[in-house]
């Protein structure tokens, strides 16, 4: 099934964007509300009731990446500038996101050998990424860890209110450091979801995938044409072993986030997941990839944006979009710090109703 940027297209209003984190309202970070999409329809419930939506012996697999202070300061030969690390690929040699500011993307005006001062590291401008002429490689001399402590801020864009401290963007799982933006379908877990998760024989296993820069606009038509840069990931054995396990037995494997879709199934041989550890640019739509997973727990993403043709991959194009109008509906709220989605293409697991939306 091909696929175009007017498929991934939907309407949401001004307004449904999350624009601070809940706890620095005085809530709990697991205050949220839930969006249950599967073949019964689309419920409405609350993030502390996740495990009365799954079943014993389902299985929810974490990304354990931590987030990085990625954002740095620059001067460019135009002057101030923001430089975020996206993604490293060898020592110094990392692919990057030029910006105005946090909240004004590029293209910027630079040329390849061009030099910038980073955070107080020199570093020279190597070459647009092919395909994606926003990114580009740039080859740092300095200790561009120490810079980041020093200097760096959580990547931020003009959506929020403020800045927040890098805490904020941290997940329950996060104890890798390496991704530049936070995998943030984990940011609602506390202690005692997982609680009432173990309680109720739902299981959780981690891998590690870390994500780069999501801003980038999608240039394409024709989404078979889409460029993905390639993000570092590990699938290890014990996880390989429980999500096999998982499926042999008949039960869900429900990622948490799209960045655990895409190391599972780029760890999947077609019948089982396999140990493994690499670079992955795997985009996943219709008819590509969708097959190691049963559902995926996520946030709500922008129109037009990519990961909705993962999402079609998993349940169904109408599944995704009837479930977004219903988000839109009852005034959701998107991006990092706002409300989930539970997409499963299973039976759901449940026994009782559930509740109507919550504010």
């Amino acid at each position: 099934m091909s696929l175009t940027l007017a498929d991934l297209a939907f309407d949401r209003p001004p307004g449904l964007q999350a624009t601070t984190p809940p706890e620095f309202r005085g809530r709990d970070r697991d205050d949220v509300r839930l969006l249950v999409s599967d073949e019964d329809g689309h419920r409405h419930s609350h993030f502390t009731r996740l495990a009365e939506q799954l079943a014993p012996g389902d299985l929810l697999v974490a990304n354990r990446s931590a987030t990085l202070p990625a954002s740095l300061p620059a001067l460019g030969p135009f002057g101030r500038m923001l430089l975020n690390l996206s993604t490293r690929y060898a020592p110094g040699l990392w692919l990057t996101e030029p910006r105005f500011s946090h909240a004004e993307p590029g293209p910027l005006p630079l040329s390849a050998g061009e030099i910038l001062e980073v955070a107080g590291l020199e570093a020279q401008l190597v070459a647009p990424y092919p395909g994606l002429e926003r990114l580009w490689f740039v080859h740092f001399r300095g200790d561009v860890a120490a810079a980041m402590s020093a200097h760096g801020r959580p990547i931020r864009y003009g959506y929020l209110e403020r800045s927040y401290p890098l805490s904020a963007y941290q997940t329950l799982f996060a104890d890798r450091p390496g991704s530049a933006e936070m995998p943030s379908a984990g940011r609602p877990f506390s202690n005692r979801v997982l609680s009432t998760l173990k309680a109720h024989g739902v299981g959780v296993a981690t891998l590690t995938l870390h994500t780069g820069v999501s801003s980038l606009e999608v240039e394409v038509e024709d989404l078979d044409d889409l460029t993905l840069y390639a993000e570092p990931f590990e699938v290890p054995a014990p996880t390989a072993e429980r999500v096999n396990a998982a499926r042999s037995g008949g039960h869900r494997v429900i990622a948490i986030g799209t960045t655990v879709v895409r190391a599972l199934e780029s760890a999947f041989d077609g019948e089982r997941v396999q140990p493994s550890r690499g670079f992955t640019g795997r985009f996943i739509r219709p008819g590509v990839g969708g097959d190691a997973v049963n559902g995926i727990l996520t946030g709500l993403h922008d129109p037009q944006a990519t990961h909705l043709a993962m999402l079609y991959a998993i349940a169904g194009r109408d599944t995704v979009m009837e479930g977004y109008a219903e988000a839109v509906r009852a005034r959701y709220r998107w991006h990092e710090f706002g409300d989930s989605h539970l997409i499963l293409n299973g039976p759901a697991g449940r026994d009782r109703p559930v509740a109507g939306p919550t504010a």
